[in-house]
């Protein structure tokens, strides 16, 4: 194909009437061709993506380019950052001799700036805690959660029933198993109207916990709850948050990070309204490492990240998956990735061979490029791209020099990540250690039931000032019990199952 003939085919393939992120230059025959940019428009990042590439190729950096993007044009931002490399963009980058030819190539000037960011953890690393109560799971979910079998898992419905009639509010892990434990022994006829336990059942629970466990989901599982609509937040300049979940502890807990990850996009699903798939979304999120979630999830567990995955969009949820390789992502979630952005791949051995082969049939067909030799040769920071255009054709298979993100590429240091935690709202909000009456303390006897205190007169020595009527009410165990069935609800019919409705129960 001549040179006119490649310019028109991009120009034409990139002319986006909706709002856009530019992504580079197209490149022909080894040089960037200027007023040939690439890019995606707003309207499809709701469609879903991939960044795909062997170590050192740059899909990092392409990320973070994307990220500072997102948050230029108001869109909340949530990184997977497993390696720890990413939390730098919350410092400006600094300019050297291969950034500026690079953008003189591509013909933009390259200008330092740096973003919103809000550092988050599931587990020890530095940040807001994210948490989530065992109530807010569900037994649905909670039972994927433990690979519990359909026997195994109605019983933990049938302790989620005890418990709501009982007004034992399950929190932690703890909780569970305090319940558990009473329920199979002094509690047993307490469960004559809703069933038996059997011992085999309840000492499979009792080992899925410890394993549980063992992968630090005890951190997880608590108070207070994550809102997901902080991950929504804005700066002053209306610039969207780009929310950095730090993970660096997290490699060798592929189920937590997997059981969390389905926990936060059924949330999401069950909280946001619905935007039709033509509006710009509201959030786009970023999981590196994507093979952690896919190589050791269960069938099952497998089953429903798919679903919500294809359910999602309509939310206004974007989700972008890094990898090695596009053959780490199931089939049938990389059908329904609209985005591509593939770097280079290593051909070391005749499978590695095979691998790049069967990568090459993932992308449309060219008459610019042989894919299969173009995916080995690759420059560091380039790319190839194809996108969906606002009518969900694919566009032209654009190989890419890629612009360089204008944050620091590195990361920040233990002060620097200090002083961000220190100054940060979410993390005032999130990491107090709040354990308060639950049924482990209940069950327990640790404090007196509801009924006899309610009885007791109470000599007030707090100097605090008194709750309203109307915070009363809206913080009473009534009605966050009556917003818990009704997200229990959304989730079993999301996950599929089939539900067996009480009186104001869902199951």
């Amino acid at each position: 194909m001549s040179k006119e003939k490649f310019i028109s085919e991009i120009q034409s393939g990139y002319t986006f009437s909706d709002d856009s992120i530019v992504f580079g230059t197209a490149v022909f025959d080894k040089q960037a061709i200027s007023g040939t940019q690439v890019k995606i428009p707003l309207a499809t990042l709701n469609r879903h993506g991939l960044v795909a590439g062997a170590t050192g190729t740059g899909k990092t950096k392409s990320l973070q380019y994307f990220a500072e993007q997102l948050s230029k044009k108001g869109v909340g931002v949530l990184m997977m950052d497993v390696k720890g490399d990413v939390s730098g963009m919350a410092k400006p980058g600094t300019t050297n001799p291969k950034i500026t030819d690079r953008h003189k190539q591509i013909g933009t000037e390259w200008i330092p700036a740096q973003f919103p960011v809000e550092l988050l953890t599931i587990s020890n690393e530095k940040g807001a805690k994210m948490r989530a109560t065992i109530s807010e799971f569900g037994p649905v979910l909670f039972s994927k959660m433990l690979e519990l079998n359909d026997n195994q898992s109605g019983v933990v419905s049938l302790l989620f029933k005890y418990c709501d009639d009982k007004n034992l509010p399950l929190l932690d892990i703890k909780d569970f198993r305090k319940v558990l434990q009473h329920l199979t022994g002094e509690g047993k006829a307490e469960i004559k109207d809703y069933g038996t336990i059997s011992t085999q059942s309840a000492g499979v629970i009792m080992r899925k916990l410890i394993e549980l466990e063992e992968q630090g989901a005890d951190q997880f599982f608590g108070e207070t709850s994550f809102d997901v609509e902080d991950l929504l937040r804005k700066d002053d300049k209306g610039w969207g948050y780009i929310n950095v979940l730090r993970l660096c502890d997290i490699q060798s807990k592929p189920k937590l990070f997997s059981t969390f990850m389905l926990c936060l996009l059924a949330e999401i699903y069950a909280k946001f309204p619905e935007s039709g798939d033509k509006a710009a979304p509201k959030l786009v999120i970023f999981i590196d490492e994507a093979h952690l979630i896919f190589n050791e999830a269960s069938k099952a567990l497998l089953e429903q990240i798919e679903t919500i995955i294809k359910l999602i969009r309509s939310k206004g949820v974007g989700i972008y998956f890094c990898t090695q390789s596009p053959n780490d992502i199931p089939e049938s979630v990389l059908g329904q990735l609209g985005l591509k952005i593939q770097h280079a791949l290593r051909a070391f051995t005749a499978k590695d061979r095979k691998a790049i082969n069967l990568v090459a049939q993932n992308y449309p067909i060219t008459e610019n490029y042989k894919v299969e030799t173009l995916l080995t040769e690759l420059g560091i920071g380039e790319a190839l791209i194809t996108v969906l255009s606002e009518k969900g054709i694919p566009t032209p298979l654009a190989h890419t020099m890629m612009c360089a993100p204008s944050s620091r590429m590195d990361i920040l240091t233990v002060q620097e990540q200090d002083e961000l935690v220190q100054q940060s709202k979410m993390a005032e909000k999130y990491n107090a250690v709040i354990d308060r009456e639950s049924a482990y303390e209940l069950l327990s006897g640790k404090i007196k039931p509801v009924e006899v205190e309610a009885e007791e007169p109470k000599i007030k020595t707090s100097t605090k000032q008194e709750k309203s009527v109307i915070e009363q009410v809206a913080n009473s165990g009534v009605v966050k019990t009556v917003v818990r069935e009704v997200a229990r609800g959304l989730l079993g019919v999301l996950l599929g199952k089939s539900t067996r409705k009480s009186k104001s129960t869902w199951f």
